[in-house]
C-alpha cells in the first residue's frame, strides 16, 4: 500500500455472502461492504457511511455504463445507526450514517490475494500470513485459471509453468488496456494499492477516486495522496510495478525470469496500442491509421494543458468541428471550445501556494543543508510544484479575462488547423464523404461521454441524500446509465409519491444553498474546495 508491504489486505469491511452462476454459465460473487465487524477489521468497526458508499455505488455504475471492465454495484442500504469518522483526518470527527453497499463481480481476487505467501519485506519486517504455504499458492492459481481463464488451462494443461506464463501474460494486457481505458475517460482510482488490483483485469473498489475536470497531467483525486504516487499521468507505470509484485508473488509457480520478460514485452506495447485507437475513436480519425495520429493527441492534450481545458468536455465538443468551417463559424466553435477553459479566476484557486512562505523557506534551506533530514519531511518535486505555484501565481495577478481568452483563442486556432489537415487526409481517401461524416460523427459521440461523475455532481447527491432525499442520487444514477446520449431531461425521476413527501422538505435546505448547473457543466468554482481522502 503506498509502495509498502502493509502485511494485510484492506480495512476487513467486506462480507462475502456467495456465488450465483448464471442462466448463460456466467459467474458472480456477491459481497456485502461496510455490514459490521469481521475477523480482519483490525481496530475498526467493519461499518462504510453514506458519504462513501454512494460514490462506489454511483461510481461502479457509471464505469459499466462507459464501457470500461468494473465491479457492479446491486444497491446501496442506509440505516439510522451512526458511527463516527474523521473524514480529513484532521481532528475534527463527525457522526455519519452506517451504509452498505452489495458489490457483484466475476471475482474479488486481487493482485494482493498472492501476497499472503509474502516471505519478510526487507523494509517493513511484515511478512504474509501464509508464508512458505506453496500448497496455497498452487490451489489459488489452479482455481483462477481454470476458473476464470479456461481456454488456457485447456491450451496448457499439462504444462503448469506454460499454463502460468499464459495467464500472467494475459492479465498483463487485460491491465495495461483498462488504464488506458481510465486515461481515455480521465479517471483517476486514487489508490492503485496492489489489493486494489482485479485478477481479472475489472476497476475495483472505488474510495478517494475522481473524474479530472480541468486537465492537468499531474491531477491527484486522493487527497490523503501526498506524493502524488497515484496522479493521473502516474497510472500507467503503477499499474505496471503492482504486476511486477504479482510476479514476485507467483514464485516459485512462474520463475521470475519468465513474468518479468513478459511484462517487459508486453505493457508498455498493449497500453501504446489500446491507448491509441480509443483517441482516434475520441478524434475521428476512423479511417486511417498514421503515424503521425500520437503527435497529434499529445499537442491536444499540450493544448487542453496551457489552456485549462475540461477534459470530457473539449472532447465531447470537437465532434461539432468540420473541415470546412468558414472564419465566422470557426470564431462561433472557438468561443464554444474557450468557454469550457479555466477562468482566470478558476486558475487562481488552481494554482493558489499551498505552504506557508516561511514554511517554503525552511524546506528550502533544510534541502541545501541537510538532505537526509529533508527526505523525512518533503521531496524536491513537491518543492519544486510549490514554486511553480508561486511563479503562476504571480503571473495571474498581472493576467486579464480579455489577454487569457485571446491567448486560449491562438492556441486552439493552432491546434485545430492541425486537425483539419489530419480530417482531409481522411476525406481524400475514401469515395462517399458524406458517409464518412456520418461514421466520424457517430463514433465520436460514441466515444466521447457528455457526462461523468464529477465530484461537485457526487457532492450534490451525498449532501441531499444525508437529509433524507434519496431522489438525486436516482436522478444521477439514471444519468450516468446514459453518459453519451444528448438529453438533459433526466433531472425529474419520481420517487413513490409516500417517500417522495417525507423526504421533500428534509432536502430542501441542502439543495437551495447552491444554484443547480446542468449535468455536463464543468464544475463550478465551490467544487475546488473539495477534498476526497
Amino acid at each position: 500500500q503506498f509502495g509498502s508491504f502493509a502485511g494485510q489486505l484492506g480495512d476487513g469491511a467486506a462480507m462475502y455472502l456467495g456465488e450465483v452462476l448464471g442462466p448463460r454459465g456466467e459467474r458472480w460473487e456477491i459481497q456485502l461492504k461496510g455490514a459490521g465487524l469481521t475477523p480482519f477489521s483490525r481496530r475498526a468497526d467493519g461499518r462504510k457511511v453514506l458519504r462513501s458508499s454512494i460514490r462506489e455505488f454511483l461510481c461502479s455504475e457509471a464505469m459499466f455504463h462507459l464501457g470500461i471492465p468494473t465491479t457492479r454495484a446491486g444497491t446501496c442500504v442506509t440505516s439510522d445507526s451512526k458511527v463516527i469518522r474523521d473524514i480529513f483526518y484532521d481532528g475534527n470527527p463527525k457522526s455519519e450514517r452506517c451504509t452498505v453497499v452489495l458489490r457483484i463481480a466475476s471475482t474479488f481476487i486481487r493482485f494482493g490475494s498472492f501476497e499472503i505467501f509474502k516471505p519478510t519485506d526487507e523494509y517493513t519486517g511484515r511478512k504474509g500470513p501464509s508464508v512458505n504455504r506453496n500448497d496455497i499458492r498452487i490451489q489459488m492459481l489452479d482455481y483462477v485459471i481454470s476458473t476464470f481463464y479456461p481456454e488456457i488451462q485447456e491450451a496448457y494443461s499439462d504444462n503448469s509453468i506454460q499454463r502460468n506464463a499464459a495467464f500472467f501474460k494475459e492479465i498483463t494486457k487485460r491491465t495495461a488496456r483498462l488504464v488506458a481505458e481510465w486515461q481515455c475517460v480521465g479517471f483517476c482510482h486514487g489508490v492503485l494499492n496492489t489489493d486494489n488490483m482485479s485478477i481479472v483485469g475489472l476497476t475495483i473498489d472505488y474510495g478517494p477516486f475522481g473524474f479530472m475536470d480541468r486537465y492537468d497531467p499531474e491531477h491527484i483525486c486522493n487527497g490523503s495522496d501526498n506524493t502524488g504516487r497515484y496522479a493521473y499521468n502516474k497510472q500507467p507505470e503503477i499499474c505496471k510495478w503492482n504486476l511486477g509484485k504479482l510476479a514476485e508473488a507467483l514464485v516459485p509457480e512462474l520463475p521470475l525470469e519468465i513474468s518479468e520478460l513478459i511484462l517487459e514485452e508486453e505493457y508498455d506495447a498493449e497500453f501504446e496500442k489500446h491507448y491509441l485507437q480509443k483517441m482516434r475513436k475520441k478524434l475521428g480519425l476512423i479511417q486511417l491509421e498514421l503515424e503521425e495520429d500520437s503527435k497529434l493527441v499529445s499537442e491536444l492534450l499540450e493544448t487542453m494543458h496551457l489552456t485549462g481545458g475540461d477534459f470530457t468536455n473539449i472532447f465531447y465538443l470537437l465532434s461539432l468541428f468540420s473541415v470546412d468551417l468558414d472564419s465566422s463559424k470557426l470564431e462561433d466553435f472557438l468561443e464554444k471550445l474557450t468557454s469550457q477553459c479555466a477562468s482566470v479566476e478558476e486558475l487562481k484557486v488552481a494554482f493558489k501556494p499551498q505552504m506557508d512562505p516561511r514554511q517554503l523557506s525552511m524546506m528550502l534551506m533544510l534541502a541545501q543543508s541537510n538532505p537526509q533530514l529533508f527526505a523525512l519531511f518533503g521531496t524536491k518535486a513537491n518543492i519544486n510544484k510549490e514554486l511553480e505555484r508561486i511563479e503562476q501565481f504571480s503571473k495571474l495577478q498581472q493576467l486579464t479575462a480579455a489577454d487569457l481568452l485571446g491567448r486560449n483563442k491562438r492556441h486552439w486556432k493552432e491546434w485545430l488547423e492541425k486537425y483539419r489537415v489530419r480530417l482531409q487526409k481522411e476525406i481524400e481517401s475514401v469515395s462517399d464523404a458524406d458517409a464518412w461524416n456520418t461514421d466520424h460523427v457517430q463514433v465520436m459521440n460514441s466515444n466521447n461521454p457528455k457526462y461523468i461523475l464529477r465530484n461537485y455532481i457526487a457532492q450534490n447527491a451525498i449532501e441531499a441524500a444525508e437529509n433524507g432525499d434519496f431522489s438525486e442520487v436516482r436522478n444521477v444514477l439514471k444519468l450516468l446509465e446514459n453518459p453519451f446520449q444528448e438529453s438533459e431531461g433526466f433531472r425529474e425521476v419520481k420517487e413513490d409519491a409516500e417517500e417522495e413527501g417525507a423526504t421533500a422538505s428534509a432536502a430542501a435546505c441542502a439543495q437551495e444553498t447552491r444554484s443547480r448547473l446542468p449535468y455536463c457543466s464543468k464544475p463550478p468554482l465551490w467544487a475546488s474546495e473539495l477534498c476526497v481522502t
